[in-house]
């Protein structure tokens, strides 16, 4: 089975190939990928009507490159993918309206994709990971930890109450006046920081629940970058790996209590998997990796290009579906919003997850 994948919910423009055995194992044939960062970094964050603008000019050359590096033909399509949401509306349209076209032209089934759904099942293109797993999704605009139970079943444990971590990152950048994207700017001043120097806060630390919360510890930060301002670069630095190290042992404590939650409700997980941009963080991946071996349980973090946004886990995730046999009408609506655990589930799903209790 052969799908392309269309990426477009942010400010990556990025289109993939990738083919699924019978097995249920993958091979990217291709994977292009085109940052935005540029057109974005002078306004310290995305523009929507930039990135939408952006995906206009460069999605079909993205695709054509994508087609020509696999090697295959339209004709040769099994399905075509496409994010749907959550995201910029902008660029979801762009992207979900392209993939329409194509499979319209072509006559293939088309399969609207849950982005967060695509990050979930990117542990399965790598590792092959079997179900359930717990899934710790961290990116600039999600925090979760949830239960992947199953093709379209996913159970939500634990969420955050405001800002999502990347969210969080990117605002202490900004704040401290580094560039963006802001969290590889954080992680690199961090390197070079003291993270003891001050003493952050740890929100909803050793709570039962899953839940996060940043905005408290984004507050803290600036008050106590107001207390010293003018910052020198050693107080930026100490600054960052303060705000890293509280975050750090947020991730800890929060995914600690949502594996005790999994393994309540489940049993064990197959693993703890990482997805995500701010999964490429190597101190929270360092992290991770501790809290497995703590838990007994296997880490599964995928390699750094496959953690951001990208076409071959949008196409990975299409195959999973279309060999389930779920496609999607020519209608399917855009989204801004899309709840992981609000998407169609495959055929089953109800009893696999009784099975599971």
């Amino acid at each position: 089975m052969i799908v392309l994948g269309i990426e477009t919910t942010c400010d990556e423009t990025a289109a993939a190939v990738i083919e699924r055995s019978p097995d249920g194992r993958a091979r990217i044939l291709s994977n292009i990928v085109l940052s935005q960062v540029a057109e974005h970094a002078a306004f310290g964050g995305v523009v929507p009507e930039i990135a939408a603008r952006a995906h206009v000019e460069a999605l079909d050359l993205i695709i054509a490159n994508a087609m020509n590096e696999a090697g295959k033909t339209y004709d040769q399509l099994d399905g075509i993918a496409a994010a749907a949401g959550p995201g910029l509306i902008g660029g979801v349209i762009v992207g979900l309206t392209t993939a329409k076209a194509i499979a319209l032209v072509t006559k293939k089934p088309l399969i609207a994709i849950n982005h967060l759904e695509a990050h979930a099942l990117t542990a399965r293109l790598t590792d092959s990971t079997p179900f359930p797993y717990c899934l710790f999704l961290a990116s600039g605009g999600h925090t979760q930890v949830v239960a992947v139970l199953g093709v379209g079943n996913y159970v939500r444990i634990g969420t955050t109450q405001d800002d999502a971590i990347g969210e969080a990152f990117d605002k202490t950048a900004k704040l401290l006046g580094l560039g963006y994207p802001g969290g590889p700017q954080v992680e690199k001043e961090a390197a070079g920081g003291n993270p003891a120097r001050f003493a952050l806060p740890r929100p909803m630390q050793h709570r039962k629940d899953a839940d996060f919360s940043f905005s408290g510890l984004k507050t803290a930060l600036r008050l106590e970058a107001e207390k010293i301002a003018p910052l020198s670069d050693q107080d930026v630095a100490d600054l960052c790996a303060s705000f890293q190290q509280a975050v750090v042992d947020v991730v800890f404590d929060r995914l600690r209590a949502g594996l005790r939650l999994f393994r309540a409700q489940y049993g064990a997980p197959k693993a703890l998997v990482a997805a995500g941009g701010v999964a490429a963080n190597q101190a929270i991946r360092k992290v991770l990796h501790r809290l497995a071996t703590e838990t007994g349980t296997t880490l599964v973090a995928p390699p750094l290009d496959l953690c951001t946004d990208n076409g071959a886990m949008i196409a990975w995730a299409g195959a999973e579906r279309l060999a389930l046999g779920l496609t999607d009408r020519m209608d399917s609506a855009p989204r801004a919003r899309w709840p992981l655990d609000e998407i169609a589930a495959a055929k089953g799903a109800l009893q696999r997850t009784a099975a599971y209790k």
